[in-house]
């Protein structure tokens, strides 16, 4: 017997609540999700790898930049932070993302990995991301979603491998995922 109330009695937050709130959450739709036990080590060393990367491959972007989690302000109710993600507009002075990334990463861990899977990507979908990259660290796999009319296709999946990401203003960026993992 479930004695949980239904989703629609649970108090609604706002972009304005979610700014006083300590530690890491999400806020979508207007309910609030934890972002804690915060990463583990082996997830950190992936996201690094990844960043590095990408970092790399985008020396000399003028209009792409990459980062590690920062808050992307979809909505008022919509607050989600991507593992990485690479914009292609400038953003680096300011507080939030209020615009899609172009490429959206997210490393699996056991407590985020069903809205990760489910959740996120229907948001990343709505909002137009070009490339979601998932990396599920637990069996060393990557998947490539890519934008493909109003639906995600599978463009790459694998251990290893390389995939090159095209983004906009004629920057590339290819990621070798063998150096992902070790």
């Amino acid at each position: 017997m479930g004695y949980a109330l239904p989703r629609e009695f649970y108090p609604s937050y706002t972009y304005d609540d979610y700014c006083h709130w300590e530690g890491q959450w999400e806020l979508i739709d207007g309910h609030v999700y934890a972002m804690s036990p915060l990463p583990t080590g082996r997830h950190q060393r992936i996201s690094g790898r990844l960043y590095g990367q990408l970092e790399r491959e985008l020396e000399g972007c003028s209009s792409c930049e990459v980062s590690m989690p920062m808050d992307w302000k979809i909505s008022e109710e919509t607050v989600v932070q991507p593992d990485l993600f690479v914009a292609c507009f400038p953003f680096l002075n300011e507080k939030f993302i209020d615009r899609p990334p172009t490429l959206v990463v997210e490393v699996l861990s056991p407590s985020t990995r069903l809205k990760d899977l489910n959740v996120k990507r229907n948001i990343y979908l709505d909002q137009g991301v070009k490339y979601y990259l998932i990396i599920d660290p637990d069996i060393e796999e990557y998947t490539v979603l890519e934008l493909s009319g109003k639906a995600y296709k599978e463009s790459a999946i694998g251990h290893d491998g390389t995939f090159t990401f095209n983004l906009k203003g004629g920057c590339d960026a290819t990621v070798d995922f063998s150096r992902v993992w070790s």
